[in-house]
C-alpha cells in the first residue's frame, strides 16, 4: 500500500508499506526531500517495521525520532510527515484525491443562514449524507459574525450597532470579528472529514485547507503567504483571516474571509477591537476602505470568486450543486432557535 503526503511548503513524502497481521513488515520512504545523512533513510524504513498497523502519527514520529541520531537532519520534511504518509497508506487518513468535493456557488440570503449551514452541512457530512464541500457566501444585510469564544461587549459597540442597524451573530468556530456588507468581503467554507488533516496539528490544518487559494490568489496576481495561526497576507498587510473547528462525527469546519472593499469608518464604530488593531497598524482615523482584494487585483468580486472556484475545480475532482429544501429549512430552523436568540449570541456577554 502506498501513500503520499505534501508538507505545506515544504517537500513530499511517499511511502510504501506491507502489513500482515497487524503489523508494518515492509516500509519504504521516498521523495524530494533531503537527508543527511543518506544512511539515515534505512533507519526511518526500521523504525515502521514491526509498528502496529494502527499506529497513531505521533507514535510512529516518536519511534523515528528514537531511532534517528541526534546528527540527523531531515530538511523538507519531518517524523510527522512521514507518519501523515504511512496513515495514508493504511487508509486511516486520506488526501485531497480520495474525495469527490460538492462545491456551492454563492447564494444570496440573510447572512445568518450562512452562519447556520456550517452547521448543517458538517452535521449532513458527518452522517455520511454529503460529500465534502466549498461553498461561497453572499448575502442581502449587514452583518458582524462573533467568534464562538469572544465577548459580545468587548466586540461590539452597542450604540455603533444600533446606529448603523447591524445585526451581530455569534458563529460555531473561534476567531475574531467579521463586519460584513454586501460586496465588501469573499467568504468560503470548507467542510471536510477529519481524515483529510490526520495527523496535523491545528496551526498546520489551517495552512493546509488552505493551500489551494495560495494558488488561486497569484492567478489574479497577489503573491500570498501563510502567517500563522490563521491570517493570510501579502507584501502588502493581512487580506484575510481564517476560522476553524472539529465537529462531532468527525468532521472539520473551516471557513475565510478576505477582505474586498470594507467600509473602515463604519466598521470602528461598530467594532471596538477593529479600532485597537487599525491604530496599531497606524489608521488613526478611517475616512479610507480596508480593500487589499479590490486595490490589488483591480477586479470585480465577481470575478474574483469565479478564479477561485475554478482554480479548486482545476485542483480537485468536484461537482456542482445547490443546497436543497432540507439544508435551507434546517439552516432557517437553526436562524430562528440558536442564531438569533441572545441565549446564544450573547453567551459569552
Amino acid at each position: 500500500m502506498r501513500g503520499e503526503f505534501k508538507v505545506p511548503g515544504g517537500k513530499l513524502v511517499a511511502v510504501d508499506v506491507e502489513v500482515e497481521q497487524g503489523m508494518i513488515t515492509q516500509a519504504f520512504v521516498s521523495g524530494d526531500f533531503f537527508l543527511e545523512p543518506d544512511e539515515a533513510l534505512e533507519d526511518i524504513n526500521d523504525a515502521l517495521v514491526g509498528m502496529p498497523s494502527t499506529s497513531s502519527v505521533p507514535d510512529l514520529a516518536d519511534n523515528i525520532r528514537i531511532r534517528l541520531a541526534d546528527h540527523v537532519r531531515m530538511i523538507g520534511f519531518a517524523p510527522e510527515s512521514v507518519g501523515i504518509a504511512v496513515r495514508r497508506a493504511l487508509g486511516h487518513a486520506t488526501d485531497w484525491s480520495d474525495h469527490t468535493f460538492d462545491v456551492i456557488g454563492p447564494v444570496t440570503m440573510d447572512p445568518r443562514m450562512h452562519v447556520a449551514l456550517d452547521e448543517v452541512i458538517a452535521g449532513e457530512l458527518a452522517r455520511g449524507e454529503v460529500n465534502p464541500s466549498l461553498r461561497f457566501w453572499d448575502w442581502d444585510q449587514p452583518l458582524v459574525v462573533i467568534g464562538s469564544f469572544q465577548s459580545y461587549r468587548n466586540e461590539i459597540d452597542e450604540a455603533g450597532r444600533a446606529r448603523h442597524g447591524i445585526n451581530v451573530v455569534r458563529r460555531i468556530t473561534g476567531g475574531g470579528a467579521m463586519f460584513m456588507e454586501p460586496g465588501n468581503c469573499i467568504t468560503y467554507s470548507l467542510v471536510v472529514p477529519l481524515s483529510l488533516v490526520e495527523g496535523l496539528s491545528f496551526e498546520r490544518s489551517y495552512e493546509f485547507l488552505d493551500q489551494w487559494v495560495m494558488g488561486a490568489l497569484a492567478k489574479v496576481g497577489i503573491n500570498a503567504r501563510y502567517i500563522p495561526l490563521n491570517d493570510i497576507a501579502s507584501e502588502k498587510g493581512k487580506i484575510a483571516g481564517a476560522a476553524q473547528r472539529r465537529v462531532t462525527g468527525g468532521v472539520v469546519v473551516h471557513h475565510v474571509t478576505m477582505a474586498y472593499d470594507i467600509d473602515a469608518d463604519k466598521m470602528l464604530e461598530v467594532l471596538r477591537i477593529g479600532r485597537e488593531k487599525l491604530s496599531d497598524k497606524g489608521t488613526k482615523s478611517a475616512n479610507k476602505r480596508v480593500d487589499p482584494l479590490r486595490s490589488q487585483t483591480q477586479l470585480p468580486r465577481d470575478e474574483i470568486i469565479r478564479v477561485f472556484r475554478e482554480h479548486f475545480e482545476s485542483m480537485y475532482a468536484t461537482q456542482e450543486r445547490t443546497y436543497t429544501e432540507a439544508e435551507l429549512g434546517a439552516a432557517s430552523e437553526l436562524v430562528s432557535t440558536k442564531f438569533s436568540s441572545d441565549a446564544w449570541t450573547k453567551r459569552i456577554p
